[in-house]
C-alpha cells in the first residue's frame, strides 16, 4: 500500500524538478507558447499551483471551492511565488492523511467516487503531465531543463 509520506515524495519530487526549472527561466521568456492558444510558463505554473489545490480540495467531503484568485501571475516571479506557496500546501495536506485515509472514497470529476490514493496517483500524473511541456518549452528558448525529477 502506497502510504501518504510515499505521495508526498512523489509530488515533491516532480514539483522540486519543475521548480528548479522555474528558476533559470529568463524573464522575458515569461509569456513564451509553443502555439496559438497554448498556455505560456506563466500559465503553465499557474494552472499546476490551481490544481493541486483543487485536486486536493477534493480529499474533503466539501465540493471542491472555486479558485479565489483567478486574475493569474502577472510575472515569472509572481508565478514562481504562486508555486512555492501551492507547494507547501499541497505537502502539508498529503502529509495530513493518514494511512487508513488512501482507501477513502471521494467525489471527484463530476461525482465519479475514487479512493484517495487514486486521486493522488491522478494528481502526480497531471503534474508530470504538465512538467512535460514545461522541460519542452524549455528547450524550445534554449534553457537546458535539469533532471526530470529531483533526487535527494
Amino acid at each position: 500500500m502506497n502510504t501518504p509520506a510515499h505521495y508526498a515524495r512523489a509530488f515533491q519530487m516532480h514539483r522540486a524538478a519543475l521548480q528548479d526549472l522555474y528558476e533559470t527561466l529568463p524573464d522575458e521568456q515569461s509569456t513564451f507558447s509553443p502555439w496559438e492558444g497554448g498556455m505560456s510558463f506563466i500559465g503553465l505554473a499557474d494552472h499546476l499551483a490551481a490544481s493541486s489545490q483543487r485536486f486536493l480540495g477534493l480529499l474533503g467531503s466539501e465540493p471542491p471551492a472555486p479558485i479565489l484568485d483567478t486574475s493569474g501571475s502577472a510575472d515569472l516571479p509572481s508565478a514562481r511565488s504562486r508555486l512555492q506557496e501551492s507547494t507547501e500546501n499541497a505537502l502539508l495536506a498529503i502529509r495530513a492523511l493518514s494511512e487508513e485515509d488512501m482507501n477513502r472514497r471521494v467525489k471527484a470529476f463530476g461525482g465519479r467516487e475514487m479512493p484517495v490514493a487514486a486521486l493522488l496517483d491522478f494528481m502526480i500524473q497531471h503534474e508530470a503531465h504538465h512538467k512535460g511541456q514545461v522541460w519542452m518549452m524549455a528547450r524550445m528558448v534554449g534553457v537546458q531543463p535539469p533532471m526530470f525529477v529531483k533526487l535527494g
